[in-house]
């Protein structure tokens, strides 16, 4: 009897999924960057920062393509270090901060690309909008133990969405020709990452 519950103790323990091959992994916001560019008065690219943000990695240790990502960003703290810019961002012209306070990015699909490199596709929902973005991955990287006893590691990522596409259309046409602010809107991050205790 004993050999007989030994046997079906084993083969259910092969039968399910192991939980510890996936790896949650905190995104550390005091040592990572969510930025962007976009091109104005088509001559320069203006650069700004999201300062409020939390998300997860899990990562599967087996299987690397079964990973998950999830990061959802306070719209409100946007930063371009110009004041008023920033106030007309959080505008219903653009960003409308007061209806919509976050935009979230959770991860559909990971591949490998070259080596040490993912194409982390996912949907992105912006300005009550949500469309397929990929994220061009460099990482994660290989883990180490900080001074203070916690594993870390860090990937860099990113990606070009249309602004309009997420309904953000406000422009003004140049007498010269073009328009104030361009369309297409490069997003990097550069992300630490601790891993979960």
């Amino acid at each position: 009897m004993k050999r007989l519950i030994a046997i079906i103790a084993t083969v259910t323990a092969l039968s399910v999924p192991s939980l510890a091959l996936a790896a949650i992994w905190n995104i550390d916001a005091e040592h990572s960057s969510i930025g962007f560019k976009v091109r104005h008065l088509m001559v320069a690219n203006v650069k700004g920062l999201f300062e409020k943000y939390q998300g997860t990695v899990e990562i599967d240790e087996k299987d690397i393509t079964k990973s998950k990502v999830s990061v959802t960003i306070e719209t409100a703290s946007i930063n371009t270090n110009v004041t008023k810019r920033d106030e007309h961002l959080r505008s219903a012209d653009f960003f409308d901060v007061v209806k919509y306070s976050t935009m979230t990015f959770v991860s559909k699909k990971v591949v490998k690309a070259d080596e040490g490199k993912l194409k982390v596709t996912g949907n992105l929902t912006l300005h009550g909008i949500t469309r397929e973005v990929v994220l061009d991955v460099e990482g994660p990287l290989k883990e180490i133990k900080d001074p203070w006893g916690n594993l870390r590691s860090g990937a860099t990522a990113t990606a070009r969405i249309n602004r309009k596409d997420f309904g953000l259309n406000w422009n003004k046409a140049l007498e010269t020709g073009g328009v104030v602010v361009g369309d297409e809107v490069t997003i990097n991050l550069e992300v630490e990452l601790i891993k979960a205790k």
